[in-house]
């Protein structure tokens, strides 16, 4: 296997566009050939301090499919520097080794050879696939991160994809096929059981004052009409149905925010399945809205240029309508089987957390399928009290455990955790990785 590899110390990679003090944390970056064709770029921001490797490595998963964990994941969320260039406070860097990686192939600089769609990722187990050959290709290169303490953190659909490469990288390491010091995997409002999430909405809606009644019956009629094709098996029409009640969503609450129902929004939106094509609304939605333009010209321009392993022909962000629009199949399908695997079978820690502003992965839906997994814990977890998130004096959200298996209730957080409640996204770290 070749890997590619840049490194950086003292970060020059920041010189040309941070507005504030550069950070001085250790990084490196470059890519792995996953498979012939197909090439994975990872990021790593080192632990800050002199001893990174004293700290635990967390590998960060961006959703979509197709959003950019080094663009959207570092610039917007937890990395050391913010999208116009100040510096974060709240970054996870502070505390942990963050490996920021772009999954699936072609999202982000990640990406296949001729812009061949036949090299792209069609369901959820080729993208765990190609993410433990990249985890082995990673520590041939960073060996000494082999007995470090590794987590996989997540959001959205990459909640999804980072459950199935959560269990074929376990069984890589008991295999004795990979040498890993792997601790546990956190779901963040994650994508796992899509219909308990699609079928929340409409309820959750209502109860919060975002929708009528007659709204509440428009979103219930196309949750439904998704749901019928799920149980027929018809997994493209269940994709199309799920944009048409997102549709149905944005007409009645006039444009409700998706990611954040308190999110100031226009009434008006020229995103629909009439206007773009069902494909193309829930890509304008969940990608393209996500990574605006200010962050496509920060990694088209001075990033690109600093890192200088980017090749000619790849654009960040090129090939992510491509990766959507490769795993239409694979949208309505749970993973739910998958997180029952990890529960009953390995000695992670599974985390679980979900943002109570949130709608598009609400938390009615999330809590319903996890009350519903089947493991050896199961009714210890449900009868163990919540107990209160206490962050510098405030309950930012609750918390229930029971054996390898964590739920949090984030307060004042839509989607993205770490971007909307920063200081309970910290603590939720230090809590999954044991963090003092």
């Amino acid at each position: 296997m070749r890997l590619s590899f840049a490194f950086a110390v003292a970060v020059t990679v920041w010189n040309s566009f941070a507005l504030g003090q550069n950070p001085k944390s250790k990084q490196s970056w470059g890519y792995v050939d996953v498979r012939p064709g197909a090439h994975i770029f990872w990021w790593l921001h080192y632990a800050d301090g002199d001893k990174p490797l004293s700290r635990p490595l967390v590998l960060w998963l961006q959703g979509g499919p197709g959003s950019s964990s080094t663009g959207f994941g570092n610039f917007a969320e937890i990395g050391p520097l913010t999208v116009d260039g100040q510096i974060r406070n709240s970054t996870w860097v502070k505390q942990v080794n963050v490996l920021f990686v772009d999954s699936p192939v072609g999202a982000g600089y990640s990406y296949v050879d001729g812009n061949k769609t036949s090299l792209l990722c069609k369901n959820n187990s080729q993208i765990a696939t190609d993410l433990t050959s990249f985890m082995m290709g990673f520590l041939a290169k960073l060996p000494d991160f082999s007995t470090v303490p590794f987590y996989i953190f997540s959001e959205s659909y990459g909640g999804k994809m980072a459950a199935e490469f959560a269990r074929m990288l376990y069984k890589s390491m008991e295999s004795g096929k990979l040498k890993i010091a792997f601790a546990g995997v956190a779901l963040g409002d994650p994508w796992i059981s899509p219909m308990d999430s699609v079928q929340s909405w409409a309820p959750y809606l209502l109860e919060t004052g975002v929708i009528d009644s007659n709204g509440f019956r428009m979103v219930e009629k196309w949750a439904n009409l998704t749901q019928a094709a799920v149980l027929s098996g018809n997994w493209t029409n269940a994709t199309m149905m799920w944009s048409h009640t997102e549709d149905a969503v944005t007409e009645v609450s006039h444009n409700v925010d998706f990611y954040n129902i308190l999110a100031l929004t226009k009434p008006s939106t020229n995103i629909s399945v009439h206007t773009l094509g069902y494909k193309g609304a829930l890509y304008q939605r969940h990608v393209a809205d996500v990574e605006d333009e200010a962050l496509s010209k920060l990694m088209n321009g001075p990033v690109r240029e600093n890192l200088r392993v980017i090749p000619d022909n790849v654009t960040w962000g090129s090939q992510s309508k491509a990766v959507f629009d490769a795993l239409t199949d694979d949208f309505m399908r749970p993973a739910t089987n998958i997180v029952e695997t990890l529960l009953n079978s390995t000695k992670l820690s599974v985390t679980v957390y979900s943002g109570q502003l949130d709608l598009v992965v609400a938390t009615p839906g999330t809590l319903k399928w996890v009350e519903n997994l089947r493991w050896a814990g199961s009714k210890g977890w449900l009868e163990a009290k919540r107990i209160p998130m206490v962050v510098n004096g405030f309950t930012q959200g609750y918390f229930k455990k029971m054996k390898n298996f964590s739920f949090f209730w984030i307060n004042r957080a839509g989607h993205m955790v770490p971007k909307d409640n920063p200081s309970a996204a910290l603590a939720l770290l230090k809590a999954v990785t044991m963090l003092k």
